[in-house]
């Protein structure tokens, strides 16, 4: 399970036991939850940043990656906490 799944996991058992309690195999929902977290940060983040600009230089281009994942994190990773998704019939 990767830090996303663990922190939904965390959030989830805490803020919503009942929903997670409802989840079969929260190992195996977590880790696909994570997994499903940690790709779709990884394409926001890719499409937020965009193409390299001519004359971009490392300084420029670190901080335009690391604003896009910070931003894709934000986005991405409040919903997946905020909303339950129905784990009863999973594992």
């Amino acid at each position: 399970m990767n830090r996303y799944g663990d922190l939904a996991r965390q959030h989830w058992a805490s803020r919503l036991p009942e929903v997670y309690a409802g989840i079969r195999d929260p190992g195996w929902f977590f880790t696909v939850l994570g997994d499903l977290i940690a790709a779709d940060i990884g394409q926001l983040a890719d499409e937020l940043a965009g193409d390299d600009p001519p004359g971009e230089g490392y300084l420029a281009k670190a901080q335009r990656l690391t604003a896009a994942r910070v931003t894709a994190h934000a986005v991405v990773l409040s919903p997946y906490l905020d909303r339950p998704a129905d784990g009863r019939g999973q594992g």
